[in-house]
């Protein structure tokens, strides 16, 4: 699928990522003491094409419109809204970037059809981790595959037996989320939702990395990857603002 920032033509990019900060509920959209909006873009480049595939874009002759899921401090829903351009325009996409508007600004407009958020919830369970079922791990797969091995704290890849280190720190996670379901945080990857468990190698409760639970249709969880930390909140963010306090940006 186009992406977004193909979609239409944006100006100064980086630009309109710091607008529509300001303007949504304040929150920390970059890593670390970064701050080139890496998260929001990260947001919308995914929202975007969920928002593509349930069919929620509105497009006319005219314009383009869209709901970003984002929120105004006074609880409006912000939408993008883009202009076809003209045709003499060089290099020119479909739509010009307009602004990001409440659906106050989009009814002085004469605008009165507003587009729904990107859908997460076509089934609430899949969000909330389940301690009654088992839990299925592919060891093998996060220790052998290249990916996953190369995000793997030291500790582990230069123990004389990682196997049981893994099995150790991933056996006290799930025991810990069974006490407090709320630790499951739930986040979006090629639009399946799945559940996010904090991994804990060091000698604090701060996690390494997080531990991934798809929940399959016979009532099991298997797991077959690990998430670095900012991996993991860029995927969970597409659904929510994180609440748990062991996965903040």
């Amino acid at each position: 699928m186009e992406d977004l920032y193909n979609y239409m033509i944006w100006g100064d990019y980086n630009k309109r990522m710091e607008e529509l900060a300001n303007l949504a509920i304040p929150e920390k959209w970059s890593f670390g003491e970064c701050n080139d909006y890496s998260i929001l873009k990260n947001y919308l480049k995914y929202t975007f094409l969920k928002l593509r595939r349930e069919n929620k874009i509105i497009e006319t002759e005219k314009y383009c419109l869209f709901n970003t899921g984002l929120f105004t401090e006074f609880y409006e829903p912000i939408y993008i809204y883009g202009e076809v351009s003209p045709i003499e325009e060089p290099d020119s996409t479909d739509y010009k970037f307009k602004g990001f508007y409440t659906e106050y600004e989009l009814g002085s407009n004469g605008i009165a059809e507003y587009p729904e958020r990107a859908d997460y919830f076509s089934d609430p369970s899949l969000l909330v981790f389940d301690w009654h079922c088992r839990i299925n791990i592919q060891y093998r797969h996060i220790l052998e595959d290249e990916d996953n091995k190369s995000r793997l704290p030291e500790n582990v890849l230069n123990s004389d037996r990682p196997l049981e280190m893994l099995k150790g720190v991933i056996d006290t996670s799930i025991k810990r989320v069974m006490a407090n379901y709320k630790l499951a945080v739930p986040h979006c990857f090629k639009n399946q939702i799945q559940l996010l468990l904090p991994l804990c190698f060091g000698k604090t409760d701060e996690p390494d990395l997080a531990l991934v639970l798809t929940k399959m249709p016979g009532g099991y969880y298997q797991g077959h990857t690990c998430l670095t930390m900012e991996m993991a909140y860029n995927n969970a963010r597409l659904i929510a603002k994180p609440e748990s306090n062991w996965l903040v940006p």
